[in-house]
């Protein structure tokens, strides 16, 4: 039985007001969750005021992207020995936004999944086609060479120490989502897909849907058997609706 995982990305948003309050709003919430593990992943300068405020509590926290080198001359970049030094469990890589704006390709993600597991760190592996690609039918194409990417570089064992996101970049922000139906069919085409290398990595992997998850859509998504949790992006950043959606696990 694979454990529900919804985890916020709050990507570059936040003061240290903001996150203090959100903060409090989870830990004040939290025991309602029964069923679904919670993570949070905040901008790097936030970790250590995240760490300080949710130790101790049932609420894990990650980092949004990291580094494939452990140290050197590389201004800007956080190494995953950095992340877990402030007792990060995870770590998003291969964002859409990050293959997007910074140019990140199949094979530099695998190597941060590989940097992330050396430095203990669970990866959230984000996958997933944009809306150009969907209306050009190659979806599964596209999502099948970036799980393979990753197989190939690291081995399906080690994709089994993940996580993976799956992340229909077109119904980020959008307006646009994709059914529960939908969602359903490319998290069952993943679980294929690695089950073509191992079938036993395959039924223990957990897969989250990425897709503009809200408090209203989250229990009819999580109850198809390939979606494992979610990976929350505006929500996560009310304590409210980020909790609507955790509890809705419990149905």
């Amino acid at each position: 039985m694979r454990q529900p995982l919804v985890a916020g990305n709050w990507k570059m948003n936040g003061s240290l007001a903001s996150v203090r309050e959100l903060l409090a709003g989870l830990k004040a919430g939290i025991a309602e969750v029964k069923v679904a593990e919670v993570a949070v992943c905040p901008p790097a300068v936030f970790i250590p005021e995240v760490q300080g405020q949710l130790s101790g509590t049932p609420i894990s926290w990650g980092g949004q992207d990291l580094s494939v080198h452990e140290s050197g001359a590389y201004t800007g970049e956080i190494a995953g020995s950095m992340l877990t030094d402030f007792g990060c469990k995870y770590v998003i890589i291969g964002h859409s936004e990050r293959r997007t704006y910074h140019g990140e390709t199949d094979q530099l993600v695998a190597e941060k999944f590989t940097a992330a597991r050396k430095a203990g760190l669970v990866p959230l592996f984000c996958i997933g086609e944009t809306q150009e690609e969907r209306e050009g039918g190659i979806t599964e194409e596209v999502v099948a060479r970036q799980i393979d990417a990753v197989i190939e570089h690291c081995g399906v064992d080690m994709l089994g120490e993940g996580v993976i996101a799956y992340e229909p970049v077109w119904a980020i922000g959008t307006g646009l989502t994709a059914s529960p139906e939908q969602a359903q069919d490319i998290h069952a085409f993943i679980r294929g897909r690695v089950a073509q290398n191992s079938a036993a990595v395959a039924e223990g992997l957990r897969i989250l849907y990425g897709g503009s998850m809200k408090p209203d859509n989250a229990a009819e998504l999580l109850a198809k058997a390939d979606i494992d949790g979610g990976l929350i992006g505006g929500a996560s950043l009310k304590a409210e609706d980020f909790l609507g959606i955790c509890t809705a696990a419990n149905e």
